[in-house]
């Protein structure tokens, strides 16, 4: 069987859209009665709880009581509904030369996987996503209460594949590292730049484009190599536990 593959979403799979985020958490604020700029701030200290503890509505209300708001709860379903709205845009954004790479692999044979640190807002739309139907997997931090690079929630997505850590090549930006995190539990690791170079200092093997996936999963040597490990950045973190996995 093609080994499985699983995927990191925001800046591997898609663009994070980061500035409209931070637009959108602005124009929150506006409905909610509080000062944009300190919404966005809080917003960005609070990700873990966001990832792991808080949905919208939540994130709203404790958000906004901190910075002395008293909203109503129609102000939060409205904010809510502008942050839900974003959710879908960024997920609708993804390109038709990702989707083709996905549909390439599946039809390899490759059982493919994401794990994303998402907030609820992202696991609600997925489903009529155009992503979703690509997958036989999906773990959603907000869903199971764990977040990379918490070595659980990687076993958690090998688990429900029926596969080992070792068996499986880890694709992803770098963001949270969630790199380390793959490869302590034994994966391949691939670091991806084409929409952000998040984790520079990784030592392993990167792509510039998903476009390059296919090819390199087919390559016999396998991109756990040690040739291919060469002609990557040099031998630092990460690159004896791609040995191991590879």
């Amino acid at each position: 069987m093609s080994r499985p593959v699983i995927f990191d979403l925001l800046h591997t799979l898609l663009d994070g859209a980061d500035e409209e985020r931070d637009r959108v958490v602005g124009e929150m604020a506006l409905v909610v009665g509080v000062d944009p700029a300190a919404l966005v701030a809080a917003y960005h200290s609070t990700w873990r709880d966001r990832l792991v503890r808080w949905d919208v509505e939540q994130t709203v209300r404790i958000l906004a009581g901190r910075l002395g708001g008293t909203p109503t709860d129609e102000q939060v379903t409205r904010a809510a509904a502008h942050r839900r709205a974003l959710a879908r845009r960024a997920l609708d954004g993804v390109s038709a030369a990702t989707l083709e790479v996905l549909d390439v692999m599946r039809a390899a044979g490759h059982p493919l996987a994401l794990i994303s640190n998402a907030t609820s807002e992202t696991a609600e739309a997925w489903p009529r996503s155009p992503l979703a139907p690509r997958f036989d997997v999906v773990v959603f931090s907000c869903d199971v209460g764990l977040a990379k690079p918490d070595p659980a929630i990687y076993r958690t997505a090998t688990d429900r594949l029926g596969a080992a850590p070792a068996e499986c090549v880890y694709v992803g930006d770098g963001a949270d590292g969630e790199l380390a995190g793959a490869a302590t539990v034994g994966m391949t690791v691939l670091r991806t730049t084409e929409h952000k170079d998040t984790d520079p200092g990784w030592g392993g093997p990167t792509i510039a484009t998903l476009g390059d996936l296919p090819g390199l999963l087919s390559d016999p040597v396998g991109p756990g190599s040690a040739s291919r490990r060469r002609s990557a950045t040099g031998p630092t973190r990460g690159d004896s536990v791609v040995e191991q996995a590879g």
